[in-house]
Protein backbone atom coordinates (compact mmCIF):
# COMPACT_ATOMS: atom_id res chain seq x y z
CA UNK A 1 0.00 0.00 0.00
CA UNK A 2 1.15 3.81 -0.90
CA UNK A 3 0.94 6.89 1.87
CA UNK A 4 -2.53 7.58 -0.07
CA UNK A 5 -4.23 5.06 0.31
CA UNK A 6 -3.31 4.73 4.04
CA UNK A 7 -4.66 8.07 4.38
CA UNK A 8 -8.42 8.34 6.36
CA UNK A 9 -10.93 10.00 3.25
CA UNK A 10 -12.20 13.41 4.28
CA UNK A 11 -16.27 13.42 5.17
CA UNK A 12 -18.41 14.03 1.83
CA UNK A 13 -20.08 16.84 3.84
CA UNK A 14 -17.58 18.49 5.41
CA UNK A 15 -15.95 18.84 1.58
CA UNK A 16 -19.15 19.76 0.29
CA UNK A 17 -19.61 22.64 2.69
CA UNK A 18 -15.94 23.59 2.29
CA UNK A 19 -16.41 24.25 -1.70
CA UNK A 20 -19.41 26.24 -0.75
CA UNK A 21 -16.87 28.79 0.58
CA UNK A 22 -15.62 29.27 -3.01
CA UNK A 23 -17.41 31.93 -4.69
CA UNK A 24 -17.90 30.92 -8.20
CA UNK A 25 -19.13 32.20 -11.66
CA UNK A 26 -22.41 30.16 -12.68
CA UNK A 27 -22.59 28.62 -16.21
CA UNK A 28 -24.92 26.87 -17.96
CA UNK A 29 -23.22 24.32 -20.36
CA UNK A 30 -25.55 23.25 -23.62
CA UNK A 31 -25.11 20.09 -25.67
CA UNK A 32 -27.54 18.23 -28.29
CA UNK A 33 -29.40 19.01 -31.04
CA UNK A 34 -32.84 19.36 -31.61
CA UNK A 35 -35.12 17.51 -29.25
CA UNK A 36 -31.59 15.55 -28.04
CA UNK A 37 -30.73 18.47 -26.33
CA UNK A 38 -29.45 18.99 -22.74
CA UNK A 39 -27.37 20.53 -20.53
CA UNK A 40 -26.96 21.60 -17.12
CA UNK A 41 -25.38 24.25 -14.61
CA UNK A 42 -22.27 24.70 -13.52
CA UNK A 43 -19.76 26.21 -11.21
CA UNK A 44 -16.80 24.16 -12.50
CA UNK A 45 -15.33 26.18 -15.35
CA UNK A 46 -12.17 27.34 -15.72
CA UNK A 47 -9.66 28.56 -18.23
CA UNK A 48 -6.78 26.34 -19.26
CA UNK A 49 -4.49 27.77 -21.92
CA UNK A 50 -4.66 30.98 -23.91
CA UNK A 51 -1.76 29.77 -26.63
CA UNK A 52 -4.60 26.90 -27.83
CA UNK A 53 -7.75 28.38 -26.20
CA UNK A 54 -9.12 25.69 -23.91
CA UNK A 55 -10.94 24.90 -20.88
CA UNK A 56 -12.11 22.92 -18.31
CA UNK A 57 -15.06 21.64 -17.42
CA UNK A 58 -16.33 18.95 -15.01
CA UNK A 59 -19.68 16.94 -15.05
CA UNK A 60 -20.90 13.91 -12.67
CA UNK A 61 -20.93 11.02 -15.26
CA UNK A 62 -24.39 10.15 -13.37
CA UNK A 63 -25.59 13.07 -14.58
CA UNK A 64 -28.62 12.93 -17.95
CA UNK A 65 -25.88 15.07 -19.94
CA UNK A 66 -23.08 12.39 -19.90
CA UNK A 67 -24.62 10.60 -22.80
CA UNK A 68 -25.16 13.54 -24.74
CA UNK A 69 -22.06 14.93 -24.41
CA UNK A 70 -20.00 11.59 -25.63
CA UNK A 71 -22.50 11.31 -28.63
CA UNK A 72 -22.08 15.10 -29.87
CA UNK A 73 -18.52 15.47 -28.48
CA UNK A 74 -18.90 19.53 -28.67
CA UNK A 75 -20.39 21.68 -25.85
CA UNK A 76 -21.15 25.51 -25.22
CA UNK A 77 -20.53 27.32 -22.15
CA UNK A 78 -22.85 30.05 -21.45
CA UNK A 79 -21.42 32.14 -18.14
CA UNK A 80 -24.44 34.04 -16.95
CA UNK A 81 -25.36 37.45 -16.56
CA UNK A 82 -26.96 38.93 -13.39
CA UNK A 83 -30.21 38.72 -14.61
CA UNK A 84 -30.36 34.69 -15.81
CA UNK A 85 -30.76 32.88 -12.63
CA UNK A 86 -33.79 31.42 -14.09
CA UNK A 87 -32.17 29.92 -16.50
CA UNK A 88 -29.49 28.52 -14.07
CA UNK A 89 -32.72 27.26 -11.83
CA UNK A 90 -34.17 25.57 -15.37
CA UNK A 91 -30.85 23.68 -16.60
CA UNK A 92 -30.17 22.60 -12.92
CA UNK A 93 -33.87 20.90 -13.31
CA UNK A 94 -36.27 23.03 -11.26
CA UNK A 95 -39.58 22.60 -11.75
CA UNK A 96 -38.86 19.04 -12.76
CA UNK A 97 -37.21 20.21 -16.21
CA UNK A 98 -35.31 17.52 -18.22
CA UNK A 99 -33.71 17.35 -21.85
CA UNK A 100 -34.91 19.91 -24.20
CA UNK A 101 -37.52 21.50 -21.50
CA UNK A 102 -34.86 23.63 -20.22
CA UNK A 103 -34.34 25.63 -22.75
CA UNK A 104 -37.67 26.79 -22.80
CA UNK A 105 -37.58 30.01 -20.98
CA UNK A 106 -34.45 31.84 -22.82
CA UNK A 107 -33.74 32.69 -26.56
CA UNK A 108 -30.72 30.96 -28.24
CA UNK A 109 -28.69 30.98 -31.18
CA UNK A 110 -25.88 28.30 -32.59
CA UNK A 111 -22.27 28.90 -32.90
CA UNK A 112 -19.13 27.58 -34.79
CA UNK A 113 -19.86 24.00 -33.43
CA UNK A 114 -24.04 24.10 -33.99
CA UNK A 115 -24.04 23.81 -30.05
CA UNK A 116 -27.03 26.44 -28.15
CA UNK A 117 -26.12 29.53 -27.55
CA UNK A 118 -27.62 31.76 -24.70
CA UNK A 119 -28.67 35.06 -25.59
CA UNK A 120 -27.71 38.09 -23.27
CA UNK A 121 -24.59 35.79 -21.74
CA UNK A 122 -22.18 37.51 -20.17
CA UNK A 123 -19.76 35.57 -22.11
CA UNK A 124 -20.42 32.24 -24.38
CA UNK A 125 -18.04 29.78 -25.23
CA UNK A 126 -18.33 27.39 -27.97
CA UNK A 127 -16.35 24.57 -27.65
CA UNK A 128 -15.11 21.31 -29.59
CA UNK A 129 -14.44 18.08 -26.75
CA UNK A 130 -10.63 17.35 -27.15
CA UNK A 131 -10.37 15.26 -23.92
CA UNK A 132 -11.84 13.79 -20.99
CA UNK A 133 -10.57 12.76 -18.24
CA UNK A 134 -12.48 10.25 -15.82
CA UNK A 135 -11.48 10.58 -12.20
CA UNK A 136 -14.17 8.39 -9.84
CA UNK A 137 -17.37 9.99 -10.41
CA UNK A 138 -16.93 12.68 -12.77
CA UNK A 139 -15.37 13.41 -16.16
CA UNK A 140 -12.93 16.44 -16.85
CA UNK A 141 -13.61 17.87 -20.08
CA UNK A 142 -11.22 19.95 -22.25
CA UNK A 143 -12.59 21.57 -24.39
CA UNK A 144 -10.58 24.38 -27.06
CA UNK A 145 -12.60 27.00 -27.66
CA UNK A 146 -14.06 27.48 -31.18
CA UNK A 147 -16.14 31.06 -31.14
CA UNK A 148 -16.84 33.60 -28.77
CA UNK A 149 -19.23 36.15 -27.67
CA UNK A 150 -18.69 38.31 -24.84
CA UNK A 151 -20.92 40.79 -23.23
CA UNK A 152 -19.01 43.85 -21.33
CA UNK A 153 -22.58 45.99 -20.00
CA UNK A 154 -23.68 43.22 -17.65
CA UNK A 155 -22.59 41.85 -14.52
CA UNK A 156 -22.37 37.84 -13.89
CA UNK A 157 -24.42 35.74 -11.94
CA UNK A 158 -22.45 34.07 -8.58
CA UNK A 159 -23.08 31.12 -6.42
CA UNK A 160 -21.47 31.20 -2.99
CA UNK A 161 -22.66 29.91 0.15
CA UNK A 162 -26.21 27.66 -1.32
CA UNK A 163 -27.09 30.63 -2.95
CA UNK A 164 -26.87 32.26 -6.51
CA UNK A 165 -25.61 36.32 -5.63
CA UNK A 166 -25.22 39.51 -7.55
CA UNK A 167 -21.42 40.97 -7.66
CA UNK A 168 -22.75 44.74 -7.28
CA UNK A 169 -24.39 44.69 -3.76
CA UNK A 170 -23.91 41.15 -2.72
CA UNK A 171 -27.73 40.38 -2.59
CA UNK A 172 -28.40 36.36 -2.14
CA UNK A 173 -31.17 35.28 -3.43
CA UNK A 174 -33.28 31.90 -2.80
CA UNK A 175 -30.89 28.72 -1.68
CA UNK A 176 -31.53 26.70 -4.92
CA UNK A 177 -28.56 24.40 -5.11
CA UNK A 178 -26.15 23.37 -8.07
Amino acid sequence: MDNLSMRPLVDQSAFKLSMRQLAGAVSVITVGEHDDRTGFTATSVSSLSADVPSLIVSVNRASSSWPAMEKYRRFCVNVLASDQEHVAQSFAGFGGRRGAERYADAHWHCLATGMAALRGALTVLDCELETVLNHHSHAILIGRVCAIEIREDVEPLLYWRGGYRRLSNGVQTDHAQI
